[in-house]
């Protein structure tokens, strides 16, 4: 065998881990919030692939989760995926990935965010000999608190810290700079919450490597967010916390449906609708003009949580 084809990315394998951790995130929230399921809608895509998108709604900790696992195909990359990278314009493509985002009923709790995926260019050149196949992988991790609690904060960083350590000491603060950069609202200059880490067109170490990089994020999400989770689902809390909660939440949705480039990529890739919003929370409002209290704990959020710092250490 060649060295151009024993690095060839393996997609089944991609495919195998991408499902399976779908699966096990949903069983842990299942368990965690205790009567709410996870609802299956499988679907398929027109021009080529599809995907299975599981959403919990009105359970007895989650107002809404969805976590969506999709493996779609195309001719053509949209405008979103070739800005940044002409080179890539008319090729063939082919992605998957699993996405999820949380919206817990308690302010208290945080919402949360995670996405790991694979992506390659002219896909069947994956099985030809070539040097250089056009391949990555990306995702991450991060939280978005509406009440900040340093030990949540600390919690999740370190937990993506640890995840990533057997990739070299640079890995983490990279990521986490690169989360505090791209999970910000520039129209509204804050941060759209405390960061975590992202990536994206990672394939530097060769195919095993990133893929075990992957993996490791992927399987960081539960044992970073569930602890957070089963602390703060019970406390105790008034209408002003939920609409302060609502208030904020339309941050989220900014900056999924202004920034996020995931969302333009799905829309213009003429990609399922349902699945692509589903990150939408169910409830969110506007207030014109609104400042928070000062010395009050919704203050406290923007004085000390949204502003990025390096909570791991």
């Amino acid at each position: 065998m060649s060295i151009a084809r024993a690095a060839q990315p393996d997609l089944a394998a991609v495919r195998t881990y991408l499902v399976g951790l779908q699966d096990a995130v949903c069983a842990a929230l299942e368990t965690e919030d205790g009567t709410g399921k996870f609802q299956t809608d499988e679907w398929q895509r027109p021009e080529g692939g599809g995907g299975r998108t599981r959403v919990m709604t009105d359970g007895a900790v989650f107002e809404k989760a969805g976590i969506a696992f999709s493996h779609v195909k195309g001719t053509k990359l949209p405008p979103s995926a070739t800005s940044h990278r002409p080179e890539l314009a008319g090729r063939a493509w082919e992605a998957m990935g699993v996405s999820l985002v949380i919206h817990p009923k308690n302010p208290y709790t945080p919402t949360s965010h995670a996405n790991v995926r694979f992506f390659c260019a002219n896909p069947a050149e994956l099985s030809a000999e070539i040097e250089n196949p056009i391949w990555w992988f990306g995702g991450g991790f991060d939280l978005t608190p509406y009440y900040g609690f340093e030990e949540d904060a600390v919690h999740w960083h370190r937990t993506a810290q640890a995840a990533l350590a057997p990739f070299g000491a640079g890995i983490f603060p990279k990521f986490k700079k690169w989360c505090d950069d791209y999970f910000y609202l520039k129209h509204r200059g804050e941060p759209r919450g405390i960061g975590g880490i992202f990536f994206d067109d990672f394939n530097e170490p060769g195919f095993e490597q990133s893929f075990a990089l992957l993996r490791a994020v992927g399987d960081a999400y539960v044992p970073a967010y569930r602890p957070i989770v089963a602390r703060r689902k019970a406390t105790p809390y008034g209408d002003r916390e939920r609409q302060f909660q609502l208030l904020r939440r339309g941050r989220y949705v900014e900056f999924n449906l202004v920034w996020d480039r995931g969302t333009l990529f799905g829309l213009q890739s003429g990609g399922r609708t349902e699945s692509i919003l589903m990150s939408l929370p169910p409830l969110v409002r506007w207030d014109y003009g609104f400042q928070p209290e000062p010395g009050s704990p919704e203050a406290r959020l923007y004085d000390v949580f949204l502003k990025p710092k390096d909570w791991a250490l």
